[in-house]
């Protein structure tokens, strides 16, 4: 089943349990998906990713302006979306990747890190944040 099936399916259960916020939030979700499947942007993940994160972008704004019952909104939301996205990579299995991506790239040095990061976010494919891969990379590399 496709994720916005799966979404709209959900947003319908919310419905019929009387969960405002939960249908609210889907609601959005679906709307995302549906506008990039008639753009032919046909990667779902990719958008539930972008979703994520703005979520988690906008709760810590929310956060250092003192709101803090909007960033607690926005961190459900988040959450909420995160449970149709992949389990995200252990730490090991992370350092594992950028260990291998680092080794094929020849990578020597931070110059380097280019070549590197291009070959480790392809093996992760969305399961890890670009963050959380470029500090190891740069790790790895740095000594």
């Amino acid at each position: 089943m496709a994720i916005a099936e799966q979404v709209s399916a959900d947003v319908k259960d919310a419905m019929r349990a009387g969960d405002k916020e939960r249908v609210g939030a889907l609601r959005l979700v679906l709307s995302e998906l549906q506008k990039a499947a008639k753009e032919d942007t046909s990667d779902e993940l990719a958008v539930l990713r972008r979703e994520r994160k703005r979520r988690v972008e906008a709760a810590s704004a929310y956060r250092e302006a003192g709101r803090e019952d909007l960033a607690e909104n926005e961190e459900k939301e988040a959450q909420l979306i995160a449970g149709y996205l992949p389990a995200e990579l252990s730490d090991a299995e992370l350092e594992q990747i950028v260990q291998d991506a680092v080794k094929q790239s020849g990578a020597e040095s931070v110059r380097d890190m280019g070549g590197a990061m291009k070959l480790a976010m392809a093996s992760v494919d969305g399961r890890a944040d670009g963050k959380r891969v470029s500090g190891l990379v740069k790790a790895a590399l740095s000594g």
